[in-house]
């Protein structure tokens, strides 16, 4: 049994879930729930294990919350589809714990993934485009396979921008042609960030105990900072892109979106692992970490983190939400330093990487789509632009200039792609993250993860304004964390901590340090908007 507080906390989840039912009858063996949006995947498995919540109940209770906040009511269009199979698959976990057969702390936890990512079952995997409205594969990612192994159930997908926000130069976040534009819940109208928004808003409104993204550069930690919550991009190679819907094989990585440090934690250590099919986890198996048992609440003390100054901005309210997540750091023990960033080397880091990005999704997107089981009619790029062509509503908010350069451009074998990829990899890694690192001696570099969100408006496109520290790392294949920090006016801003390569272990255990130190991250409010920014 677990202890007093625990099993206090866990009866008190046995109630009537406030605001948040369907009105659908329930059977003589079901439990409601209350506050299901926020209870942590700790908190859920720590109910289970008292006996006070099962499975089913908690999946019932989040499929009663998608109804009535995604479908209906705010419709935050977060959740594209959820997957019919999840009641019989919470009732089996529920089957092997009452025998005795616990997989770890994920039996049982309902999660989502975001819908460029395959799992078994008759829901498709669009990447928010209606050219793969029929792709269904009927298989598991290898990540998938490995959260399913530890007891997780499969929830749903949720919504995203379009092919992971790289069709368009000048689009809109959050927005697709299968789910309509996701909202952010601390004030709809206001864009959820790219391109994991669903995953980011879903988790935020409590509609799963947690979700799954996928980062190119700023895709889960730009949404996970803008709705609140915790995100992670995990070094590239700690976790297999195997039937992920692909934009580059160089920078492309899944990761854990949750409600705490913690989660985040639990749901890496659970998806990491080699793969056969992608040559870049050849070295996870050595690599891979029980990344819970690192987390301390000390292990800030002593250490040096580097402060990304330059990349603040001048705006005073995100100078104060830095400055004060410093003052934590320090109360913490650690030792902070300054790190100046001179500009003029990374000036055309920008270039390459789309460079590099636009190569690789010609090639990488081509052979998926060549190689999906599904009956589709879309097999290379030039398939997907012929058919936005003769679709009107796919390019009625936004353009495919980013696709018909790709598709025009050179192939992976050519001298510009190579130069641009070497010159990149050796300015962001070796020239960039590792000197910054090495100079000062520091264990890890810090940084303000996002401005607030701003106004959606489909017909201009984003309005992303305020700092940003994803590209570095991105570009790298490094790992990077953001945590909630504050917020200006209701939007959430977070704090990012960035390492070296594979310190992905030290990054969480940061970053848990930090969030146990900060106050509770912001709920979200579902208000109509917030004011406009000054």
């Amino acid at each position: 049994m677990r202890s007093a507080r625990a099993l206090s906390l866990a009866l008190a989840l046995v109630t009537a879930l406030v605001g948040c039912t369907t009105g659908r009858p329930r059977g003589p063996d079901e439990v409601e729930v209350t506050a299901i949006e926020s209870r942590s995947i700790v908190e859920l498995s720590a109910a289970m294990d008292d006996g006070a919540l099962t499975s089913e109940a908690i999946t019932r209770a989040y499929l009663d919350r998608i109804a009535a906040i995604d479908d209906a009511g705010p419709t935050l269009s977060a959740v594209i589809a959820v997957m019919p199979g999840a009641i019989e698959e919470s009732r089996a976990r529920d089957e092997e714990r009452r025998a005795g057969r616990i997989r770890g702390p994920l039996h049982g936890i309902p999660i989502l993934l975001k819908d460029n990512i395959e799992a078994r079952g008759p829901v498709p995997t669009t990447a928010g485009s209606l050219a793969l409205a029929g792709n269904v594969t009927d298989r598991d990612a290898p990540l998938v396979a490995r959260l399913r192994a530890a007891g997780a159930v499969i929830l749903g997908k949720t919504n995203l921008s379009e092919w992971a926000n790289i069709r368009a130069a000048r689009s809109t976040s959050g927005w697709s042609a299968i789910g309509g534009l996701v909202k952010n819940p601390h004030a709809l109208d206001r864009n959820a960030c790219g391109s994991s928004s669903g995953s980011g808003a879903a988790v935020a409104a409590g509609l799963a105990a947690a979700a799954i993204g996928t980062e190119t550069d700023g895709s889960i930690t730009c949404p996970a900072g803008t709705t609140g919550i915790v995100g992670f991009k995990p070094t590239v190679g700690l976790v297999s892109r195997t039937h992920v819907i692909p934009i580059s094989r160089t920078q492309d990585t899944a990761g854990p979106m949750s409600a705490t440090v913690t989660d985040a934690a639990i749901l890496l250590t659970a998806m990491a692992g080699g793969d056969p099919a992608d040559p870049a986890t050849a070295e996870a198996d050595a690599r891979k970490r029980d990344y819970v048992a690192v987390l301390d609440r000390g292990w800030l003390r002593g250490r040096r983190i580097g402060v990304l100054r330059g990349a603040l901005g001048d705006r005073p309210e995100i100078l104060a939400i830095a400055d004060a997540a410093i003052t934590t750091l320090r109360r913490a023990g650690a030792e902070v330093v300054d790190v100046q960033v001179d500009d003029e080397p990374y000036a055309g880091l920008g270039d390459d990487e789309l460079t590099v990005l636009l190569v690789e999704l010609k090639a990488d997107l081509g052979a998926y789509l060549a190689g999906s089981p599904a009956k589709i009619e879309v097999r290379s790029l030039a398939d997907v632009i012929d058919f936005n062509r003769a679709h009107p509503e796919e390019l009625r908010w936004f353009d495919q200039s980013l696709f018909e350069r790709a598709e025009a451009g050179p192939g992976v074998d050519a001298p510009a792609y190579l130069e641009a990829l070497a010159r990149a990899r050796r300015l962001a890694g070796p020239e960039g993250i590792d000197r910054l690192l090495a100079a000062d001696r520091l264990d890890l570099l810090m940084g303000v993860t996002n401005g607030p969100a701003w106004v959606s408006d489909l017909g201009r496109g984003d309005d992303f304004a305020g700092p940003s520290v994803s590209q570095l790392p991105a570009i790298a294949g490094y790992p990077h964390l953001t945590v909630p920090a504050g917020a200006i006016e209701g939007l959430p801003i977070g704090v990012s901590f960035i390492g070296g390569a594979w310190q992905d272990a030290e990054v969480l255990a940061a970053g848990f340090a930090f969030e146990q130190a900060s106050p509770p991250r912001p709920r979200p409010r579902l208000v109509a908007g917030a004011p406009r920014p000054r």
